[in-house]
């Protein structure tokens, strides 16, 4: 099938729905997999529950050593065969650690889980999608946004039943299964193939460099990363230091998910053609704005701060797909994403630890800590202008 055929709206709405559920089977076992397994593990291992998940953090340090490769792969190639790819290496990794029977072995199916993490998430779906569809691609995107957030909504339930039935070793080997019975087989028979750079010799781009727009952008996502993985490990314990009980403060922090879905859905609906600049400053204010009624309400405004982070994680996750797009255009787009990306996926590996140690000192200085990254993240939005030539470039393609 060719791209131009992709333009229909059932079809683009068929491939957004393909690599969207794509990326929910991605994230639900791998990012959210140790969540619920982390402690069985450990258990049948006999080894710490603190080795376990230090082992863990494997899987998001290999990503900034593989994803600019991989970028470059894409733009040259075309995103479908490192899709496929994906596949193979989550089920290789998933199987692994189902026979894993010491640390070693632990840390190797980690370590190849981010490889896999590094191939087949948000990044490849989003460059797909620019190939085939150009400026056109903002509502694709968020597409697979939203249900890529579905990762832990679906993956933690689906995780926790398969542990029940098959133990902890039976649910890797049933991701695995999934990936390579469903998820491969559908992207080779549904998603389309793209056209790299080698095929495409005359189109016109500009090189890639780090100029002071590229600049702005990386600090923005390291900072958007860096407060996502803190919130992810900490906010349960945020909420407790403000009083609610471990088990409140849980409930409260699960309405980060269902607020990032939510805001995703509205984007993908009714405020696609909010400009993405605009978007993107309005979401490095959510943060912000629900720690401060949390600092001044207590912990009857926890709800807000959770409603806030989720809000805000939920469109800036969309504007990593986008911006690059918008103030680029399509040339190099894997490539330069990727490049973007790689010191968000440093940072976010040491947001945990740093965040954790605000928080020892007090629940305040967390908040004043993520809230000043987010502002931080609104500076970066200044001085950005979208590509001149933008909708020169999509009408040629």
């Amino acid at each position: 099938m060719s791209e131009a055929a992709q333009h229909t709206p059932a079809r683009r709405a068929a491939v957004t729905l393909i690599l969207g559920l794509g990326q929910t089977v991605a994230f639900a076992s791998s990012y959210y997999l140790m969540g619920v397994l982390g402690d069985a593990v450990a258990a049948d291992l006999a080894i710490s529950p603190t080795i376990v998940f230090a082992l863990t953090s494997l899987a998001l340090a290999v990503q900034p050593l593989l994803t600019p490769a991989i970028g470059r792969r894409i733009d040259r190639r075309g995103g479908k065969p490192v899709l496929l790819a994906s596949n193979l290496v989550f089920a290789g990794a998933l199987a692994l650690l189902a026979i894993a029977a010491d640390r070693l072995v632990l840390g190797l199916a980690m370590t190849m889980l981010g490889a896999g993490m590094a191939l087949g998430t948000y990044g490849t779906a989003f460059a797909v999608l620019v190939r085939l569809y150009g400026e056109a691609a903002r509502r694709p995107i968020t597409g697979v946004a939203l249900l890529g957030g579905l990762g832990s909504a679906l993956g933690w339930p689906l995780t926790a039943c398969w542990m029940d039935m098959f133990g902890w070793r039976g649910a890797c080997l049933a991701w695995a299964a999934v990936h390579l019975a469903l998820c491969a087989p559908v992207t080779l028979a549904l998603v389309p193939r793209t056209k790299g750079r080698e095929a495409r010799a005359a189109e016109p781009g500009e090189p890639v460099v780090w100029d002071r727009r590229m600049v702005q952008l990386a600090v923005l996502f390291a900072c958007a990363w860096f407060i996502a993985a803190a919130s992810a490990n900490h906010l349960p314990r945020l909420f407790v230091a403000f009083g609610l009980t471990p088990v409140k403060a849980a409930g409260v922090a699960g309405l980060v998910g269902v607020a990032a879905v939510s805001v995703r859905f509205a984007e993908f609906a009714v405020l696609r053609r909010v400009p993405p600049l605009l978007s993107t400053r309005i979401a490095t204010l959510m943060h912000p704005l629900g720690a401060g009624a949390l600092a001044l309400a207590g912990a009857k405004a926890a709800p807000l701060m959770a409603l806030g982070q989720g809000a805000g994680n939920g469109m800036i996750t969309v504007a990593k797909g986008i911006l690059p797009l918008s103030l680029y255009g399509p040339a190099n787009y894997a490539y330069r994403s990727a490049l973007l990306t790689q010191p968000a996926q440093v940072v976010q590996v040491a947001g945990p630890m740093v965040y954790g140690l605000a928080l020892g000192v007090s629940p305040y200085a967390a908040i004043g800590l993520s809230s000043a990254l987010c502002l931080v993240m609104f500076a970066m939005t200044l001085g950005l202008r979208a590509h001149p030539n933008l909708h020169k470039e999509h009408a040629a393609a």
